[in-house]
């Protein structure tokens, strides 16, 4: 990538986060508090969340390529159909 084409993306991704345009995203891509990790099995393609302090959070990556994602509290990821992880 070219010097320039890397300042114009800084300059319009600083832009848009002064303006407040990372309020049309969402809130799990920006708030630090959303740290619940909605994981899919790979061998029953179930929706499992983990909570910090559990057994397997740390060692859990979210691939959201897979349909993995944040959650920012558990009410969220239940409504969303997801469970809690037994560990």
């Amino acid at each position: 990538m070219d010097k320039f084409a890397l300042l114009v993306g800084l300059l319009m991704t600083t832009v848009f986060m002064a303006t407040g345009g990372y309020t049309l995203l969402p809130r799990e891509w920006y708030d630090p508090s959303c740290d619940i990790k909605g994981n899919i099995s790979i061998n029953s393609r179930e929706k499992i969340y983990h909570v910090r302090g559990q057994e397997n959070y740390l060692a859990t990556n979210i691939l959201p390529q897979y349909g993995e994602r944040w959650f920012c509290s558990e009410e969220d990821a239940v409504a969303a159909g997801w469970r809690k992880a037994r560990r």
